[in-house]
């Protein structure tokens, strides 16, 4: 009935917990981990915990992941969850209900506990000033990656962008096509990116992709 589908890359240490915590979940069928050219053990220990384990040659990025997931399964409902959340990923139901009732088309989980950092920050300013700007919806958590959807939504949008722009382009497209978008809070975790130098280049990046996921959709004819 409803369908995980989980990017992850070198994310040996909580892939694992994050499949069994979804697998436990009763509306859950199946648990997809997009193994997206892993250079650890991501795909033995997401095997391990009973997923169905695809693999990218190389790392081609979080919403080619998807994409890939997205074609190995025809559920009528359809979740996103990040490879780290680990053992809080049980808190996906919260997110599945309001879809099951029709109240949501796509419910996207708003973490209560919420995370910190300047250039996460900035990253997620822009994302929300972007949605806002394209789509008229004010979001709190406008990047996160934690989603439970139709598969409707994902049937019309596909393929979803490449990158850290995806979460930006699926929420900005399902909002054009009418869907019905929301938040809700969701007591997840998941490791926080540091303020080193590896962490400021993964911001930056992450900022440069959201911006060019706008971009692009400022420039289609929607705009």
């Amino acid at each position: 009935m409803l369908a995980v589908i989980i990017p992850a890359y070198n994310e040996e240490e909580t892939v694992g917990q994050t499949v069994e915590a979804c697998a436990r979940l009763a509306p859950v069928s199946e648990v997809i981990v997009v193994d997206d050219g892993s250079q650890d053990r991501t795909a033995e220990a997401a095997a391990g915990a009973g997923a169905r384990v695809l693999r990218l040659a190389r790392n081609c990025g979080k919403g080619q992941a998807l994409n890939l997931g997205l074609r190995a399964t025809r559920a009528p409902f359809l979740a996103f969850v990040d490879a780290d959340v680990g053992t809080t990923a049980c808190e996906l139901e919260r997110l599945w209900e309001p879809v099951e009732a029709g109240l949501l088309d796509m419910a996207i989980g708003r973490l209560t506990g919420g995370q910190k950092g300047r250039t996460l920050g900035l990253v997620r300013a822009l994302a929300g000033w972007g949605i806002y700007r394209l789509a008229g919806c004010r979001l709190v958590a406008p990047l996160s990656g934690q989603r439970v959807l139709d598969a409707r939504v994902a049937k019309r949008l596909y393929p979803l962008a490449g990158g850290f722009g995806v979460e930006v382009d699926l929420t900005v497209r399902a909002l054009w096509a009418g869907f019905r978008v929301g938040e809700v809070p969701v007591a997840m975790s998941h490791r926080v990116t540091g303020n080193d130098w590896a962490g400021l280049v993964h911001r930056g990046r992450q900022f440069w992709e959201v911006g060019q996921a706008l971009i692009r959709a400022a420039r289609s004819t929607r705009w």
